[in-house]
């Protein structure tokens, strides 16, 4: 996300200032996710994304061909915490993630962003905080909610879980 970040934000001709203003995030962590000593949330890539006006995926790559096919491979996305998926596509309606919860609801504030959200348990448990009403959900399920909202997932039990999340905003309805 550094690289295309900095230069997007540059060619915006704002300042790390700006941008904390526009996003309701802190001037010292957008620095850190620019020099990739952060990765951010997906509520943080969004913020991120609309304020640069760019597609949240286009963020976390260095690749500014578009594609009109993307393939994900899993050894590609083996580790970390959330994993943008068709990262290099360009002009995509919707913005799927692969995401492994932590054991704990997100400490800072919930997510909440414009638009509609899909989630699907690809492996383990995991609870959905969505406006204060807990959720379980098993390998399998889904759900799929008002993601102006605030919400949140946790991993529950001893086995890692995988979710597939994926965000949609109508165009010009932030």
């Amino acid at each position: 996300m550094t690289a295309l970040m900095r230069t997007v934000r540059r060619q915006r001709a704002l300042t790390l200032a700006d941008l904390a203003a526009a996003t309701g995030l802190t001037k010292s962590y957008l620095s850190k996710v620019e020099r990739a000593r952060s990765t951010p949330s997906i509520s943080a890539a969004m913020k991120i994304a609309r304020a640069l006006e760019v597609d949240v995926a286009r963020l976390f790559t260095d690749d500014p061909a578009a594609a009109s096919l993307t393939v994900e491979r899993a050894a590609e996305h083996a580790g970390g915490r959330s994993h943008p998926i068709a990262a290099t596509m360009l002009g995509k309606a919707m913005a799927p993630f692969l995401v492994r919860p932590g054991r704990q609801f997100a400490t800072l504030d919930q997510a909440t962003h414009p638009g509609q959200e899909f989630i699907f348990v690809h492996r383990g448990s995991v609870e959905l905080n969505h406006d204060g009403r807990v959720t379980a959900l098993e390998a399998g399920d889904c759900a799929y909610f008002d993601a102006a909202a605030p919400h949140a997932l946790r991993r529950v039990g001893a086995e890692p879980a995988e979710v597939i999340v994926v965000t949609y905003a109508e165009p010009g309805r932030d």
